[in-house]
C-alpha cells in the first residue's frame, strides 16, 4: 500500500476501534503475542444492499454486449511466466507498460474459481485483478484486467474500465468512471464485489460488458454525436448496485480495504480487512452470502450483519481470507521488504510468516481445488500475479 495523492481516505489514518475483548479474557492483547484474537460483536457490522441500477437496461438498448468469455477472447497483452519469489507455485508477470506505470496500480484479485465452483466461467480459466488510477491528469476511477489463464506459461489479457451507469441532464442514459482505490476484490457467479474503502462495496455485472468506441484517452461516456467511450478502454463493466457499510453500538467505521471470498464456509461468506499503516486496531470481518440473491445474508432488520468479527491489531493488512476455519492475511512492508503472512483462528493466533511473499503483496484470493493462495505486487518495476501454497502455512 504506498502513499496515496488522489485516493486519501485509504491512506488517511482511521478511527481507533474500540476494545471488545471476548468475556474473560481480560485486557485485548497485543496482536504479536496473542493467544486468542479479541472477538467483537460480529452482529456491529452491518451491510444495506440497494436496488439494482435501472439505467443498465437503458445502456443495454443502445451499447453491443459482449460476454466474458468474448472479452477473454479478445485479449491483447501479453503476460509471461515469471519467478517473483521463492514459495511461488504458479506466478505472471505483466507486459512492459504495465509493470512499469505509474499511472495505474494493481490492487485486488480474484479468480474464476471464485465465481464457480468448478473453477472456470463460461468455459474460461481466469484471473481478475483491479487497478486504480494514480496518474495526475483527468481522474480515470478504476479498471479490471481479465486474465486468460488457460495456458499458466502464457497468459494474455485485457483491461476493462469500470463505470457508473446515470440518466445525464438531458435524460440520456450515460456512464462515468469509478474513483475508488479497488483495494479488493471479489467475483462471485455474474457479480464482481469491489472494496469501496469507507463506504462498503460497489457490485459491478460481468452479465453486462458494453463494446464502446476507441481513439481518445480523454472521453468518458456519452459524446455529442451519441458514441460512447471509455477513456479509450474498448469495453467498459457497469456497477449494477451498493452494499453500503455501516457500524452500531458506538464502533468506529470499518475501512473496506480488501475482499475475498470463503467457498469453505457455509454458507459461503465475504472476508473484510481493515488496512493502517501501524495496525493499531485493526479489524477482519465475516458476512454470511445469501447464495440465492448473491448478496451479503440480509436480517429481518433489512440489514446484513457480520457473523465473526476479530481485533487483530495488525500492521499493512492489504488483503484477507478464510479456509475451514482458518484466517490468511498478507501484510506490506514497503517496496524494498519482503512480504508476510499472518495466520490466526477464533481459538489462536496471530502468527506471523516472515518472507512470505515478494515486497509489495495486496489482495488474497484462494484457489481450493489447487490449495493455491493468490495474490498480487503493487510496485512498479516489481509487479507480478503469484499463488503460494495455502497449506504451508
Amino acid at each position: 500500500m504506498i502513499p496515496k495523492k488522489k485516493m486519501q481516505p485509504e491512506g488517511s489514518k482511521s478511527p481507533q476501534p474500540i476494545r471488545e475483548a471476548i468475556a474473560g479474557s481480560g485486557v485485548a492483547p497485543s496482536a504479536r503475542n496473542a493467544a486468542v484474537p479479541p472477538q467483537l460483536r460480529a452482529e456491529n457490522f452491518r451491510l444495506k444492499v440497494s436496488d439494482e441500477n435501472p439505467v443498465i437496461a437503458d445502456l443495454d438498448a443502445v451499447l453491443p454486449n459482449a460476454s466474458v468469455a468474448a472479452v477473454v477472447n479478445s485479449a491483447n497483452r501479453q503476460a509471461a511466466s515469471c519467478s517473483p519469489h521463492p514459495n511461488a507455485v504458479a506466478a505472471f508477470c505483466w507486459e512492459r507498460g504495465d509493470d512499469s506505470t505509474a499511472e495505474w496500480y494493481p490492487q485486488g484479485i480474484t479468480t474464476s474459481a471464485d465465481a464457480e465452483a468448478d473453477g472456470k466461467y463460461q468455459g474460461k480459466t481466469v484471473v481478475l485483478t483491479s487497478w486504480y488510477d494514480h496518474g495526475s491528469g483527468a481522474n480515470k476511477g478504476a479498471r479490471v484486467s481479465f486474465v486468460d489463464y488457460a495456458n499458466p506459461s502464457a497468459p494474455s489479457y485485457r483491461h476493462v474500465l469500470m463505470v457508473e451507469p446515470y440518466k445525464d441532464a438531458a435524460g440520456n442514459p450515460n456512464f462515468r468512471a469509478v474513483p475508488v482505490h479497488a483495494g479488493g476484490i471479489l467475483w462471485y457467479r455474474h457479480y464482481l464485489y469491489v472494496a469501496d474503502t469507507w463506504n462498503g462495496f460497489r457490485v459491478f455485472d460481468t452479465r453486462h460488458m458494453w463494446k464502446v468506441s476507441t481513439g481518445d484517452k480523454n472521453e468518458i461516456g456519452r459524446q455529442p454525436d451519441g458514441s460512447y467511450h471509455a477513456h479509450d478502454y474498448a469495453y467498459a463493466l457497469p456497477q449494477a448496485l451498493t452494499v453500503v457499510a455501516s457500524t452500531t453500538g458506538g464502533y468506529p467505521a470499518l475501512r473496506y480495504s480488501a475482499v475475498a471470498l470463503d467457498r469453505t464456509s457455509s454458507p459461503h461468506s465475504v472476508i473484510v480487512p481493515e488496512y493502517d499503516a501501524d495496525g493499531t486496531g485493526t479489524r477482519v470481518v465475516r458476512y454470511p452470502i445469501d447464495e440465492s440473491t448473491l448478496m451479503p445474508k440480509q436480517s429481518e432488520d433489512g440489514y446484513a450483519h457480520g457473523s465473526e468479527a476479530y481485533q487483530v491489531d495488525l500492521r499493512s493488512m492489504q488483503g484477507a481470507t478464510a479456509i475451514a476455519g482458518k484466517f490468511y492475511v498478507s501484510s506490506s512492508r514497503g517496496a524494498s521488504s519482503q512480504g508476510l503472512v499472518y495466520t490466526f483462528t477464533r481459538t489462536s493466533g496471530p502468527t506471523a510468516h516472515p518472507n512470505a511473499l515478494p515486497p509489495g503483496p495486496e489482495d488474497l484470493s484462494y484457489w481450493r481445488v489447487k490449495d493455491q493462495l493468490w495474490t498480487l505486487a503493487e510496485h512498479p518495476g516489481k509487479r507480478s500475479v503469484l499463488a503460494v501454497k495455502a497449506s504451508s502455512f
